[in-house]
């Protein structure tokens, strides 16, 4: 597939709750143009997650090999678990002209950034923190303890904000995927990812040139 952009990483990051992981497969969903990163991860699946579609499902053995042979873009310890983004899946989306969206931490993104410098980072909020409690005490897969930590992590995160190129609010969820999907055109409309931007302003000088010649 011959894209009309230079294709660049989507990384989606947010503190627990924010609703990141629904805006990033929704994105995908409707979009034929963008495919979703699969992420490994030592933790254990949720009810409904398949490994090989959700995430990748390894155990810390499985997880240390994929660190030694350096299939790993970026990796990095959240809430006692492992996680980290899958180098090849990430290089075999690019390689067909998509965008390729990233669901991970907040760490992360930062250690794609540097292995990928035109990489997008995206930040979302959730409205408050009521609606992030609720929205945390929903998935049903921690308990009190468990949730407590992922409150004071949070509150660490929201540091990281002023890294990232923009930050989105899911408060409403259809209007937080609308401007997810406003930032990803216009990023494509950049400048340097124009591949034939040259090509197209050498087409326009000739034929401005022969209209001033023909003029005369």
């Amino acid at each position: 597939m011959t894209s009309k952009y230079r294709p660049f990483p989507l990384v989606i990051a947010a503190p627990s709750g924010a609703g990141k992981t629904s805006l990033a497969r929704a994105l995908v969903e409707r979009r034929a143009d963008m495919v979703f990163s699969l992420s490994a991860t030592t933790r254990l699946p949720r009810p409904g997650e398949r490994d090989g579609v959700d995430y990748r499902f390894v155990d810390d053995a499985g997880f240390d090999s994929l660190q030694s042979k350096g299939e790993l873009l970026e990796w990095a310890q959240v809430h006692e678990r492992r996680y980290g983004t899958l180098k090849s899946g990430v290089e075999a989306a690019l390689a067909t002209g998509s965008t390729v969206v990233l669901d991970i931490d907040v760490q992360g993104a930062q250690r794609v950034r540097r292995a990928l410098s035109d990489a997008v980072l995206l930040f979302v909020l959730p409205p408050s923190v009521s609606e992030m409690k609720r929205r945390l005490a929903e998935r049903g897969s921690e308990d009190a303890a468990q949730l407590a930590t992922r409150m004071r992590t949070a509150r660490a995160e929201l540091d990281a904000v002023k890294n990232f190129d923009y930050v989105v609010v899911n408060d409403v969820f259809e209007q937080a995927l609308q401007t997810i999907e406003a930032i990803v055109s216009a990023e494509r409309e950049r400048v340097s990812r124009q591949p034939h931007l040259d090509e197209m302003l050498d087409g326009l000088r000739a034929d401005i040139d022969g209209f001033i010649q023909g003029s005369h």
